[in-house]
C-alpha cells in the first residue's frame, strides 16, 4: 500500500466575487468569460441544406420481348457487396486521448482552482465536477462553466463535449444556490411528494441546471436506511437523503426525480451502489467502512435492479467494504461488485461513475493511479477526482503506463470509453 493522499487546497476566491475565471486567477492571456447566462449558454451551428437525393439505381434489364420478339437474355442481378463493419469510434486516438475521457475532474464553485482548468486544457481530462457550495447564482456558476468548456483542446477525440456534472440532490446536498436556483427540499420531503408533481418540480430544477451547462446530476440517492438506523447513518440518513424505507417508495420517488431531470435535458447517475443505508460511518470522512449485512439478494440492490429494469442512465458506486460480497475490497475496486453483480447479475451496460477516488478516507490506503487503475480494471467507465483534483496527473499516467503494457486492461479502457462517449452522445 502507499502512503495517503495529501489533505485538500485552501480555497482562493468566491465564484461570486468580482474576480472572475479569466483574470488575476484565470487562464493567461484569456478574456474573463461572458456574464450572462441567458445570452451565452452556447452558440447554434447553422445546418446546412440537405444534400440532393441520389438519383435511383436502374432497374433490371426488361425480360419481356424484344422488338423483334425474341426473348431479351435474363440476367441475375449482382451479388451486393458485404457490408463494411461499422467504424471504431476510437481509430486513431492515442492513450492519452482515451484515459482523459474516463477522468473527471473537481472544481470548487466557491474558490474554482486554475490547476483544474488546465487539466482540460491541455488534454488530461475531459470531464468536470461542480463540488462544494455557492450562493453566486445563475449567471457567475454560467461563467464557471463556459470558463471550461468554451477551450477545449483540438485534435482527435477532443471535438466530444465534456460531461458537466454537479449534485444537486436537495436538502444538504446541493451544491448551486442563488438567483437562477430554486431551494431543493431533502429527498425524505421529495418522498412524500405525489410522483408525478415530484417529476414536474424535478422538470424545473433541471432547467435551472441545464441553463448553465450542467449535463449530469450525481443523483437521486436510491440508498435504504432502515427507520432505526437512519439517524446513526451518516452518510444518507443522518441528512434525509433517503426517499423512503421500502424498495417501493424509494423506486417510485427516485424514477419520478430522475424522469423529471430528463425531461429538461440532464441525465442522473444513482447512487451509491450497492448501497451506503447501512452502514454508521461516512467513506469520505473516515476508512473501514464496512458494510456487513448487504448481498446480492437485499432490498438496496433490488432498487438498482429495478431501476436498471426502467432503464437508468447511470450509476455511481461506492467506496464502502462489503463483507457478503467482496471483503475487504472497495466496491469501486471489486470486479465482483461492478462486474459480475452489477454488470453481470442486473445486466447494466450504461455509464458506471465511481465515488470520490481523490479525497476519500476509505480509499486513502492506495496511491491515487492505483485506484483509478483498479477502478477501471473492475468495470467502472469514469473516475471522479474531485475533492483533490491535483492527483488526476498521477491518476493519468498510471491509467496509460497499464494501458500500454497489459492489453487486458487496454481492452477495457476502451470499452470504458465507448461507455463514456456513448453518454456524451446522449447529451448532446
Amino acid at each position: 500500500m502507499a502512503v495517503r493522499v495529501a489533505g485538500l487546497l485552501a480555497a482562493a476566491c468566491l465564484v461570486g466575487c468580482t474576480t472572475v475565471p479569466g483574470g488575476a486567477t484565470g487562464h493567461p492571456g484569456r478574456a474573463a468569460p461572458p456574464g450572462d447566462a441567458a445570452t451565452s449558454a452556447g452558440s447554434g451551428v447553422g445546418t446546412p441544406p440537405p444534400s440532393p437525393a441520389p438519383s435511383p439505381a436502374p432497374g433490371p434489364p426488361s425480360t419481356g420481348p424484344t422488338s423483334g420478339g425474341s426473348p431479351a437474355p435474363t440476367h441475375s442481378p449482382a451479388t451486393p457487396p458485404p457490408a463494411s463493419p461499422p467504424a471504431d469510434p476510437l481509430a486513431g486516438w492515442t492513450v492519452e486521448q482515451q484515459v482523459a475521457q474516463v477522468l473527471m475532474v473537481g472544481v470548487r464553485t466557491s474558490a474554482p482552482q486554475q490547476l483544474s482548468h488546465d487539466l482540460v486544457a491541455d488534454g488530461t481530462v475531459a470531464n468536470v465536477f461542480l463540488q462544494g457550495r455557492t450562493e453566486a447564482g445563475r449567471v457567475r456558476v454560467g461563467n464557471l462553466v463556459r470558463w471550461f468548456t468554451d477551450d477545449l483542446p483540438a485534435g482527435p477525440g477532443h471535438g466530444r463535449p465534456l460531461l458537466v456534472a454537479t449534485d444537486q440532490e436537495g436538502g444538504q446536498v446541493q451544491v448551486l444556490r442563488g438567483q437562477g436556483f430554486s431551494d431543493i427540499p431533502t429527498a425524505v420531503q421529495q418522498g412524500r411528494t405525489e410522483p408525478a408533481a415530484l417529476r414536474s418540480s424535478a422538470t424545473g430544477w433541471g432547467r435551472e441546471l441545464a441553463a448553465v451547462g450542467v449535463t449530469v446530476d450525481l443523483a437521486p440517492v436510491v440508498d435504504l436506511p432502515t427507520p432505526a438506523g437512519a439517524a446513526a447513518n451518516a452518510p444518507v440518513g443522518h441528512d434525509d437523503r433517503q426517499y423512503g424505507f421500502t424498495v417501493d417508495d424509494v423506486v417510485t420517488h427516485a424514477s419520478a426525480f430522475a424522469a423529471g431531470m430528463a425531461d429538461a435535458g440532464v441525465h442522473t447517475v444513482i447512487k451509491h451502489f450497492p448501497g451506503l443505508g447501512r452502514v454508521t460511518g461516512n467513506t469520505d470522512a473516515v476508512d473501514g467502512v464496512t458494510d456487513t449485512t448487504t448481498d446480492a439478494g437485499s432490498d438496496q440492490v433490488a432498487v438498482v435492479r429495478r431501476m436498471v429494469d426502467d432503464g437508468v442512465w447511470g450509476v455511481m458506486v461506492s467506496t464502502a467494504d462489503y463483507a457478503l460480497l467482496d471483503p475487504g475490497v472497495p466496491a469501486a475496486f471489486s470486479p465482483v461488485v461492478v462486474g459480475d453483480l452489477l454488470r453481470g447479475d442486473l445486466g447494466f451496460d450504461g455509464l458506471v461513475v465511481t465515488d470520490d477516488l481523490s479525497g476519500a478516507a476509505q480509499v486513502a490506503g492506495w496511491t491515487p493511479g492505483e485506484r483509478a487503475v483498479l477502478a477501471v480494471a473492475a468495470g467502472c467507465d469514469l473516475v471522479l477526482a474531485s475533492e483533490v483534483p491535483q492527483v488526476a496527473p498521477e491518476m493519468a499516467q498510471a491509467l496509460s503506463a497499464r494501458a500500454r503494457t497489459d492489453p487486458e486492461f487496454a481492452a477495457r479502457l476502451a470499452d470504458a470509453v465507448r461507455h463514456v462517449l456513448a453518454a456524451k452522445a446522449a447529451t448532446a
